[in-house]
C-alpha cells in the first residue's frame, strides 16, 4: 500500500519535472525544477521568518521568470513540518513598515539648480541607502494548497533519496544528491512542492502565492545550502520576527548582509496572525550572492548585542529660506553688503570731519 501511495504522489510530481542537468535553478532555501524543455529562474526570494525560541515559521514568496508552465521545488527542513498557504498581504504590510523615513535637510549656499545659477526650479535629492526502522524514503504528508501540490518526505540516505526519486520519474544529478547529503546526515526532512498556475498553459511568472512552513527548532536557521547550484547571482530579502534584533552569524559566502530596518512592531493584520497577537522585534535584512557557488552553509541567525532600532532615511535637500521663500544666503549677503557700505560711509565721514577740523 505504501509503495502505491509513493508511486501516486510522485507520478504527479514526476510529470512536471524535466532534466535537472540542463535546467536546474536554485533559490535561497531550496531547489526549483522546471518541466521538460523549459527554463525557470528565481529573480527574487522574499521570506518572513518568525521564531519564538521553540518554533520557526517561514512564509516565502518567489518572483520567477522563464517559460515553464509547471515546476517543482524541494526544500530541506530540520524537523517535521506543516505546510499551508501564506498571507500575501503580509509582505505588503512589512514593506510599508520598513519604508524609509522621509526627511528634509537644508543647505545654505545655492547649488546648480538654485538662483542665480538657474531659473529657480528645484529638485530634491534623495539618499538612502527574508523512525529509525522506517524505509530510507517515506512520505509523511500531502496537501493540495491552491496552486501547490505539497508532499513532505523523509530520507535517511542521500543515495536512496536519489534512487527513489529517479524510480518515480525524477532525473536527479549527482550534484544535487551531494548537496543534500549534509541534510540527510543531520536527519533533516524535505518539503516537495509541485507548482502549476490555476490557468492551464500559462507560464509561471511574477509573484507566486506565498507558502507558510512551520517546524520545531531551538535555533533560527534559514536553509541556503542548495543555492550553491544557482547559475546566476541571487538576491535574498529576509524579514525576521523574534524577541530581539537578529543578525546572521556569518555571510555564508555572500556580500555582507545589510540591515534595512530594526525595531519593535505592533501585531496587526497578517503580522498578528504570524506572531499570535504579540509584539515582536522586526529585523529586515537584504543580501546579495554574486557568486552562489561560494555559499558554504545555511543561514544561522543569532541575537544582536543590543536591540538597537534602525530605520533608513531618504533626504530631500532644500535651500534654506525664510518668509515667502527668500533665501537666507541672499539676506546674509545683503546684510553684509549693508554693513560694509555703512562702514565705508562712516569712514568717509570721519575723514571728512578731520580735514575740516584741520582747516
Amino acid at each position: 500500500m505504501k509503495r502505491r501511495i509513493l508511486a501516486l504522489l510522485f507520478a504527479l510530481l514526476a510529470t512536471q519535472l524535466g532534466s535537472l542537468i540542463s535546467a536546474a535553478y536554485a533559490c535561497g532555501c531550496g531547489a526549483m525544477v522546471p518541466d521538460a524543455m523549459s527554463r525557470i529562474g528565481v529573480d527574487r526570494e522574499t521570506s518572513v521568518v518568525r521564531w519564538d525560541g521553540r518554533t520557526e515559521q517561514i512564509v516565502m514568496r518567489f518572483t520567477v521568470a522563464g517559460d515553464a508552465k509547471r515546476a517543482a521545488w524541494i526544500m530541506p527542513v530540520p524537523s517535521r513540518a506543516t505546510v499551508e498557504l501564506g498571507n500575501a498581504e503580509l509582505f505588503d504590510q512589512l514593506s510599508r513598515l520598513i519604508r524609509p523615513e522621509r526627511k528634509t535637510r537644508t543647505y545654505f549656499w545655492p547649488r546648480g539648480r538654485d538662483w542665480p545659477f538657474s531659473s529657480g526650479d528645484r529638485d530634491g535629492a534623495g539618499a538612502a541607502l527574508p523512525g529509525a526502522g522506517d524505509p530510507a524514503v517515506g512520505v509523511v504528508g500531502r496537501e493540495q494548497l491552491g496552486d501547490f501540490d505539497v508532499a513532505r518526505l523523509t530520507a535517511t540516505d542521500p543515495d536512496a533519496l536519489r534512487d527513489w526519486l529517479e524510480d518515480n520519474g525524477f532525473k536527479l544529478p549527482d550534484r544535487l544528491a551531494t548537496e543534500l547529503r549534509p541534510y540527510v546526515d543531520q536527519k533533516w526532512e524535505y518539503v516537495a512542492v509541485r507548482l502549476a498556475p490555476r490557468q492551464q498553459g500559462k507560464p509561471l511568472r511574477g509573484d507566486l502565492d506565498p507558502l507558510r512552513i512551520r517546524f520545531d527548532s531551538d535555533r533560527l536557521v534559514y536553509p541556503m545550502r542548495l543555492s550553491r547550484m544557482a547559475k546566476s547571482p541571487q538576491s535574498l530579502g529576509l524579514f525576521v520576527l523574534a524577541d530581539h534584533r537578529m543578525e546572521p552569524s556569518s555571510p555564508i559566502g555572500g556580500d555582507a548582509p545589510k540591515v534595512l530596518f530594526a525595531g519593535t512592531v505592533a501585531p496587526q493584520g497578517g503580522l498578528a496572525e504570524l506572531t499570535g497577537g504579540k509584539s515582536a522585534f522586526l529585523t529586515a535584512i537584504d543580501q546579495r550572492f554574486p557568486e552562489p557557488g561560494r555559499i558554504d552553509g545555511d543561514h544561522e541567525l543569532r541575537a544582536a548585542p543590543a536591540d538597537t532600532p534602525y530605520r533608513r532615511a531618504v533626504y530631500r535637500d532644500e535651500l534654506l529660506t525664510v518668509g515667502d521663500g527668500v533665501p537666507v544666503w541672499l539676506l546674509s549677503v545683503a546684510g553684509a553688503l549693508v554693513l560694509v557700505a555703512g562702514s565705508l560711509f562712516a569712514g568717509l565721514r570721519i575723514r571728512r570731519d578731520r580735514r575740516r577740523s584741520a582747516a
